[in-house]
């Protein structure tokens, strides 16, 4: 059972310092309502040490449920009922879709979607678990969260980057690259040597079980865990990076049953590539979740 009342709105977040942005850390509505109020809130803080807002996503677990959709290239392995494009069934009740890890070459972890391993799952590595309620958690797999019955997804990236509310030891290594594989400055060419503060995203999930997801054009893992831990995270993961990858979109149709499509989406953040036209394109070939309406 999930219990339909509305978790606590997010207090406002206090900005980490140095030169203020209008409207940092004042949450704001976003997306469609459900049953008559806000399920999605949006801020933006610029982190420690730097000078471009990230933008942070706060999402109401009580009113959301979260779906796995997978893709030809992540993880493949196909074919997959949930896969894009999201198809009208489900864009009558889409409220918010975010994208998912890196390629499982790279992801030193798992997944497990529809019934099936895809990949086998790796214990201790940073996991996504999807329950068949539509709840969702964040955690080490086989420590804070595990395989069960009521489980029907997990996708695993990396170790976690958050753990007791605080970013792990991995997050503050000076060994960026373990974090994955950058773009250059101006160029994604193997060619490019790849740079620290790029595109990244994560996904983290607080005390009382909200999930948030933050992305940003220039942050490095230890700036991307603690902006997760700003905004309330106990436990986080990373999710994709690089430019061409990382996107956040609310949608927010007419009328309570409305249609979402790109039309009545908006993203996070105004610079990402993708937007919300991303995941009702058949082309699409990577995993995301979406967050729709119980």
């Amino acid at each position: 059972m999930v219990d339909l009342r509305p978790l606590a709105t997010p207090h406002a977040l206090a900005p980490f310092g140095g030169p203020l942005v209008p409207g940092e850390g004042a949450w704001k509505p976003a997306g469609r309502r459900v049953q008559g109020m806000s399920a999605v809130y949006e801020t933006s803080l610029v982190p420690p040490g730097g000078s471009t807002p990230a933008g942070i996503a706060w999402m109401d677990t009580r009113l959301l449920s979260a779906r796995l959709y997978s893709g030809s290239l992540s993880p493949g392995g196909g074919p997959y009922r949930f896969t894009a494009p999201v198809e009208p069934a489900q864009a009558a009740s889409l409220v918010a879709a975010f994208n998912g890890g890196f390629m499982m070459s790279a992801a030193e972890g798992g997944y497990f979607t529809e019934g099936r391993v895809v990949v086998p799952l790796v214990n201790g590595a940073a996991s996504l678990v999807i329950y068949a309620n539509g709840s969702a958690d964040i955690g080490a797999f086989g420590s804070d969260v595990r395989m069960s019955r009521s489980v029907v997804a997990v996708r695993q990236n990396l170790v976690p980057l958050v753990a007791g509310g605080r970013p792990t030891a991995a997050a503050a290594s000076p060994n960026w690259e373990s974090w994955g594989a950058t773009c250059g400055a101006t160029s994604c060419a193997a060619s490019v040597p790849g740079i620290e503060y790029q595109w990244r995203s994560g996904l983290g999930v607080t005390a009382d079980g909200a999930l948030v997801y933050v992305s940003g054009p220039s942050l490095d893992p230890l700036q991307l865990a603690e902006l997760l831990v700003r905004a309330g995270a106990v436990r986080a993961m990373e999710l994709d990076i690089n430019p061409d990858w990382p996107v956040f979109a609310t949608y927010d149709p007419p009328g309570p049953n409305g249609l979402a499509s790109p039309a009545n989406g908006s993203k996070l953040v105004s610079s990402s590539i993708q937007g919300p036209w991303t995941f009702f394109e058949p082309s699409w070939a990577r995993d995301f979740v979406t967050m729709s309406a119980r």
